[in-house]
């Protein structure tokens, strides 16, 4: 089941990619960013009630809440420089860049949570390195 979010997720994100880019004409990026951080609030907490799921919230542990906090800082930061990218430059530059996240994201779950790096692992690192320096030259 993992699989079929993990898709969805790609699809509404390139989905974003592209709203954002005509919605950010004329817009200040900071307040672009802030806009849409409001609707994801407003819809994520509305998924929060609509689940049930708010009868967990006094069960989160200190370590998960710096966890989260930290994890809602970095999304905030990356939404922010993302906005401003994609206001200065074109989209179909931006994305692949922002999108090396995937390589980031394999180096460092490979040395902060021990996950497995194998030959497939590095292989694919490479080729969406090498995928990303393409499209953007």
């Amino acid at each position: 089941m993992w699989i079929i979010f993990a898709v969805l997720s790609a699809v509404f994100a390139a989905i974003t990619s592209i709203l954002a880019k005509v919605g950010i004409e004329g817009v200040d990026s900071t307040l672009a960013t802030a806009v849409r951080t409001v609707v994801v609030v407003v819809m994520s907490w509305g998924m929060v009630f609509l689940t049930h799921a708010q009868n967990g919230l006094g069960e989160i542990s200190k370590k998960s809440w710096i966890f989260l906090i930290l994890s809602g800082l970095a999304t905030g930061a990356s939404w922010l420089c993302y906005y401003r990218a994609i206001q200065m430059g074109d989209v179909s530059k931006v994305v692949p860049i922002d999108k090396l996240s995937v390589v980031l994201t394999l180096v460092m779950a490979f040395v902060f949570l021990h996950e497995d790096m194998n030959a497939k692992s590095v292989i694919g690192c490479l080729l969406i390195g090498a995928g990303t320096l393409l499209m953007v030259l």
